[in-house]
């Protein structure tokens, strides 16, 4: 193992979790939901609490463990979350509640995030997570950037396409749409990027003020 993977693995195994957090993954893995791995998690909790979010939305619920991790340090945000499987959201409910995060502070939508995202206020989430169907990445992200206000964060899991995007023979649809959208906020004046290798690589995308 080289010394970059050691690194790797140290900082994966590095961030506590709470109880609620410990049995959300759990049902994932048990259902053959792909949660967030811990550090990516912990970068959630981190983002949000560093730019004191008030109001988060996220694409892809999963059963919570995300939102969780999203909702960790800021007791007062609220979360709006999309998921298009009903099961996924039904356990998702469970396990929020079980956290004790009171409905008030949650909207929970079942339905396809293309079709709901375009429906929400304009400008009016400090922080967007896209942790869906990455054949559909691209609309997400332009979805997006259209509910984040100017100042608020983009979070993109699963930006190395299960190691995929970094290997140029690799040339499936979700690998491609990755590299599209790496190049393309990279060019843009209008976001500052950045690339994490936590997990499978995390993208950080914050929109520049207007």
């Amino acid at each position: 193992m080289s010394k970059l993977e050691r690194n790797w693995q140290y900082a994966e195994q590095y961030p506590g979790e709470t109880e609620a957090l410990v049995r959300a993954r759990r049902l994932s893995l048990e259902l053959g939901v792909e949660p967030v791995s811990r550090s990516v998690g912990a970068h959630l909790s981190a983002v949000a609490a560093l730019s004191r979010a008030q109001a988060i939305c996220e694409i892809g619920t999963g059963v919570g463990v995300s939102g969780l991790s999203l909702l960790r340090y800021v007791d007062d945000a609220t979360l709006t979350s999309i998921e298009i499987e009903p099961e996924h959201l039904r356990e998702a409910k469970t396990m929020f509640a079980e956290a004790g995060i009171p409905g008030s502070r949650l909207r929970l939508i079942e339905g396809d995030a293309r079709h709901v995202v375009p429906r929400l206020n304009t400008s009016a989430y400090d922080l967007v997570l896209l942790d869906a169907n990455p054949l559909e990445l691209l609309d997400h992200f332009e979805h997006a950037l259209g509910i984040v206000r100017p100042g608020g964060s983009i979070i993109v899991t699963n930006a190395f396409s299960h190691g995929r995007v970094p290997e140029p023979a690799a040339r499936d649809t979700a690998t491609q749409n990755m590299r599209d959208l790496l190049a393309l906020v990279s060019e843009s004046a209008a976001i500052a990027p950045v690339l994490s290798p936590a997990g499978d690589g995390v993208l950080t995308l914050v929109r520049l003020d207007d």
